[in-house]
């Protein structure tokens, strides 16, 4: 992650004039002048003002999302898939602090830390309960079509998730904490790079897994019903992984990189991934579609769910 730019000396507080391109560091909007709060970095570091109607269509939309999950983790008590609408909080948070930047301060350091840190570690909540359908899915179709058993699946995925929640949030926090002292946060963007590296390996290893059942299953899964929950499933989850891909390609060059610093970047494989995959999740909900318990052997609770998720 770069430091901004030579000849910008940012702990005097003053900015370059508008208009300025300050390259890798960041820019100044020529129709926003630089306030000068005691919050304020001298350059947008986003390296572009945050679109206003983006940012507050992603709020509305994780919104909805977020009520929607909420009421049917509650309505088919689907505890193993709680991390959902935790995962969908977080992007709340992280938009709203993007909207504030678009409309109030694109400079503030507060709102640019905030929106970062939340809408980073959003997706490692969303694969925990990607993560816990597979579990589901071996308990319901068979085990013995799974390359592993569905409890060790459980517990790697969910351990690797925390593994790479701890770390990124930790990577996340450094970088701000540097940020709004206007130091070097190159050390910092390292661990959050190292905890993205760690859940793309994670969730690819996933896939593999994920994969090798759906192929073994498939009988069980047309005769159980399923095929659509099982495209919906495998959709959700790959375009979750193509988005923390992207992440990791945009740590990887630093926050002046070219995929930080064009929004373009941003809502195409940042935004439009996640806003996709979570509502596929509504429709087919993994309560509904699969059980209520990622351990339930009942075969009259099997029953009951195959006729709800043909109904």
């Amino acid at each position: 992650m770069s430091g901004p730019p030579p000849g910008i000396d940012i702990s005097s507080g003053g900015g370059p004039p508008p208009g300025v391109n300050t390259g890798r560091g960041g820019y100044v909007d020529p129709n926003w002048p630089f306030p000068g709060g005691p919050n304020d970095a001298p350059v947008i570091i986003y390296g572009y003002t945050p679109s206003f109607a983006l940012a507050l269509l992603a709020t509305i939309l994780f919104c909805l999302y977020f009520v929607a999950h909420l009421f049917q983790v509650v309505r088919y008590r689907t505890v193993y898939f709680c991390t959902f609408p935790i995962g969908l909080a977080f992007e709340i948070v992280g938009y709203i602090a993007r909207c504030l930047s678009a409309k109030v301060n694109p400079y503030n350091l507060i709102f640019f830390i905030l929106q970062y840190f939340f809408i980073v570690t959003a997706p490692v909540f969303l694969a925990a309960g990607i993560y816990a359908i597979l579990s589901a899915l071996i308990h319901r179709l068979g085990r013995e079509y799974s390359l592993l058993p569905p409890k060790w699946i459980l517990w790697f995925f969910i351990t690797s998730d925390v593994v790479a929640t701890i770390t990124q949030i930790t990577g996340a926090a450094l970088i701000g904490v540097k940020q709004k002292k206007r130091e070097d946060p190159t050390a910092a963007n390292n661990i959050l790079l190292g905890g993205l590296a760690y859940q793309v390996f994670a969730i690819g290893l996933f896939i593999i897994l994920s994969g090798v059942f759906i192929f073994r299953a498939r009988r069980q899964i047309k005769q159980a019903g399923l095929t659509l929950f099982i495209a919906a499933f495998s959709t959700a989850t790959l375009l979750i992984y193509l988005r923390t891909v992207f992440r990791l390609a945009e740590t990887a060059e630093g926050l002046g990189g070219d995929l930080s610093t064009k929004e373009v970047y941003f809502g195409t494989l940042e935004f439009l991934p996640v806003v996709l995959a979570v509502p596929l999740l509504n429709v087919w909900h993994p309560g509904r579609c699969v059980g209520r318990s990622i351990a339930s052997d009942s075969k009259e609770e099997a029953g009951i769910v195959e006729l709800e998720s043909r109904g």
